[in-house]
């Protein structure tokens, strides 16, 4: 199960040790990373997002399959973790006061949080963030437990339409809170990167987001760490981008010419 990037990464190590996989997909995937990991040998079955688990657990029942989670395992969330010890060892001498971390469902975040907090650094501030149309872990911050919901996103690495029962426990322990974002503050923040040749995907440029527009609280004069992370977008698909979110390459609004912003 998963949005593009996870799948990809299990197809290529099923493809390593010659194995076959099935990956479930959401039918609002971008076609080339349907054909990515088809390219590995590996099925792709596309669903619509709120159909995800059930036709995953329905693999499983009938074909007799393992499934391996693309977030709520504690082995995936163990590994996200060497994110956070990079992230301190590149840092060196200069502690980060702040990081912040896309959340899809949540296994990265989880992880390296995790990581950041136990290796001595209780007092860096760690934040999720998800996209207004995606916020799983958000609303399951608010209701005390995991929830499910429809979601909608063009940051489609970003839209389990439900949070873990694991990533959702280390979350709630570790991350000080999870941050909103709209689809225009994403697209924003992946022109700015793009501008400076970073060729982000919308995803990778949630976190980006949310301190370009101002929704991570007290970051004056704090060390500040922004995790950039996905990079699986098309010249197709910037181009559908451009056209729904009009913006110059430096992430300002276009000008009409005549000093108003279009």
């Amino acid at each position: 199960m998963s949005g593009g990037n996870y799948g990809r990464s299990f197809a290529c190590a099923l493809s390593q040790r010659k194995l076959k996989g099935l990956v479930v997909m959401p039918t609002t995937v971008p076609v080339d990373r349907v054909c990515t990991i088809r390219d590995y040998g590996m099925e792709v079955q596309l669903v619509p997002v709120a159909n995800l688990q059930d036709a995953v657990d329905r693999n499983v029942r009938e074909n007799g399959m393992t499934f391996l989670h693309s977030f709520d395992d504690l082995a995936v969330i163990a590994g996200h973790g060497s994110l956070g010890f990079e992230i301190l060892e590149q840092a060196g001498e200069v502690n980060p006061d702040i990081i912040i971390i896309a959340c899809g469902g949540g296994g990265m975040l989880a992880g390296a949080a995790a990581a950041v907090k136990l290796s001595g650094h209780p007092e860096c501030r760690v934040y999720g963030v998800e996209p207004e149309g995606a916020q799983t872990m958000y609303q399951s911050f608010q209701h005390g437990c995991p929830v499910a919901m429809a979601v909608s996103t063009i940051a489609t690495g970003l839209q389990p339409p439900f949070s873990g029962a694991n990533t959702y426990q280390h979350c709630r322990q570790f991350v000080d809170a999870i941050l909103l974002v709209s689809d225009s503050e994403i697209a924003s923040s992946m022109w700015r990167l793009h501008a400076v040749g970073v060729h982000a995907e919308p995803s990778g440029a949630a976190a980006l987001a949310a301190l370009l527009s101002g929704k991570v609280p007290d970051v004056s004069g704090k060390s500040v760490v922004v995790v950039v992370s996905g990079g699986n977008v098309t010249a197709e698909e910037l181009q559908k981008l451009r056209q729904e979110f009009p913006e110059s390459r430096d992430g300002r609004k276009q000008s009409d010419g005549n000093g108003n912003g279009v």
